[in-house]
């Protein structure tokens, strides 16, 4: 099988001394990751199962690619996690040993696993490493189906439960993404997004890693440190819609503004500017569109599942659709009693099956089972539309997206982004409500622009009809301060109806 990361194989010349990451002012070259990851490679060898204190910091990178090239699965645990949910999460994956930078401060749920310490800032030579008998020490990758990653979802209906991801999954989505985007190791990744997630460890640091290229991680995101990167030979920007709001709202600002004026030719220089996680709204598609002529491209994606769908580097962006799925994938739309549906006015759940699948949650065949038809496929619990083009569209989660009133079946994305085309609303996220004559009523959750003025419910729901249908209108609006999101700016819709 080939390496999972073969630019860290043995690199030598000028491969070794390419960048391959960047933290602020903090550079690790090919030959530096090399080294530091099988100097600490030797020391987790014998370990059955590892956390990964996951900051985002180049430890977190030298502790994945480490375990990776040991063969070693890794757990990657959010630092911020609740101490409840951590200590579940510890007891699934029981795992032996827990790799940390000098600096972190670990909670006492995680006393019991031995401390690896990982410091980036070591010798150029890891010293360290190499008196714990590196001396001789080769990494070995395991088979396709051997688990790399246990990355555990975010449990909103239950306990997280941990994903197992082979390192077969993992090559295959990132070589779909080479193949959709063009991906080379002449590409330089920007980003900002936290290191616990599919997105910004698996696409955001193994991607650029996988092709030879390399990832200049932000830190903290900030419009201008994108202005930044992508100014100084970034090429791709990877973000969430929160992200890419901000970019949008700072891009509002007049031409002439210097804030505004280098963003805007950042942006326009990059190949690739690309949204996932979450849908990205058509009126901040259309914003950064018009200050810079580049369009965003977003493509779909789970911990289960990895990548499914993309829009192609050259293919036609679509503004709401998340692209055809990519090479190896499969797709289809199923009815509630399971019948296949098929055209472009179909609306149903999105099942996925591939090389891209997770193998299963870790210590829960039970979930594994309920998770998959009995023909081997996936279901994601999205509610998608298919085009004549292949082109997918998400409507939302089957448990809080798809909307059943009147006999229609409505997709809360599309009446969101009807609300935030109204110039009194800032934000906006749709959730249906038991009725007793519709049997769900639509429901809207909005931050408006001038708290003081807010548009009256007639109007929005006006607003909505207009743009949409009248079924489609929202017939309750609440208006709040902020909507609740999660680390990767996702709106908690389930928390909206406690409020």
């Amino acid at each position: 099988m080939t390496p999972l990361l073969p630019a860290l194989q043995s690199p030598t010349g000028p491969a070794a001394s390419r960048e391959a990451v960047r933290f602020g002012d903090l550079s690790l070259t090919y030959g530096r990751l090399a080294e530091a990851s099988t100097a600490l490679a030797a020391r987790i060898a014998d370990a059955g199962r590892v956390a990964v204190w996951a900051t985002p910091t180049p430890e977190t990178v030298i502790a994945v690619v480490a375990a990776l090239r040991a063969g070693v699965p890794a757990v990657p645990l959010n630092p911020r996690t609740g101490e409840r949910e951590l200590a579940h999460i510890l007891a699934d994956s029981e795992p032996t040993a827990v790799l940390a930078g000098p600096d972190d401060e670990l909670p006492p749920a995680l006393e019991k696993p031995r401390r690896v310490t990982v410091d980036a800032r070591a010798s150029e030579r890891a010293s360290e490493g190499t008196d714990e008998g590196t001396d001789g020490y080769a990494p070995g990758e395991g088979a396709p189906e051997a688990p790399a990653l246990i990355v555990y979802t975010s449990g909103t209906t239950g306990p997280p439960k941990g994903a197992v991801l082979p390192r077969r999954a993992i090559a295959a989505s990132l070589d779909a993404l080479e193949d959709a985007w063009g991906w080379t190791g002449d590409d330089v990744l920007v980003h900002a997004l936290p290191l616990f997630h599919v997105h910004g460890l698996i696409l955001g640091v193994l991607g650029p890693l996988r092709r030879g290229g390399s990832v200049r991680h932000l830190g903290k995101f900030s419009p201008g440190g994108v202005a930044r990167e992508l100014g100084s030979g970034g090429t791709m920007l990877f973000g969430v819609p929160t992200m890419y709001h901000r970019l949008a709202e700072t891009l509002d600002a007049p031409t002439g503004s210097g804030e505004r004026d280098t963003l805007a030719e950042a942006l326009s220089g990059a190949r690739l500017l690309v949204s996932g996680s979450a849908a990205l709204p058509v009126h901040d598609h259309e914003r950064i569109a018009a200050a810079t002529g580049r369009r965003v491209i977003e493509r779909y994606g789970m911990t289960e599942t990895l990548m499914n769908t993309g829009i192609r580097a050259d293919g036609a962006p679509r503004p709401g659709t998340v692209g055809p799925p990519l090479a190896g994938v499969e797709l289809r739309l199923v009815e509630d009693d399971g019948t296949v549906l098929e055209g472009p006015e179909a609306i149903g759940e999105i099942q996925v099956r591939g090389p891209n699948l997770f193998t299963g949650y870790l210590n829960r065949p039970d979930a594994t089972a309920a998770a998959h038809t009995a023909d081997g496929w996936f279901r994601t619990g999205d509610v998608g539309t298919v085009d004549e083009d292949g082109y997918v569209r998400i409507v939302g989660r089957m448990a809080t997206d798809l909307i059943k009133s009147g006999g229609y079946k409505i997709g809360a994305g599309e009446i969101e982004n009807a609300l935030l085309a109204h110039p009194g609303v800032r934000e906006a996220a749709v959730t249906g409500e038991a009725d007793p004559d519709l049997g769900e009523r639509v429901v809207a959750w909005v931050v408006t622009t001038s708290p003081g003025s807010p548009p009256t419910t007639e109007e929005l729901a006006n607003h909505v009809a207009a743009q949409l249908a009248p079924h489609k209108r929202p017939r309750t609006v609440h208006y709040l301060d902020a909507l609740p999101r999660n680390d990767l700016g996702k709106i908690m819709k389930r928390s909206l109806h406690v409020q």
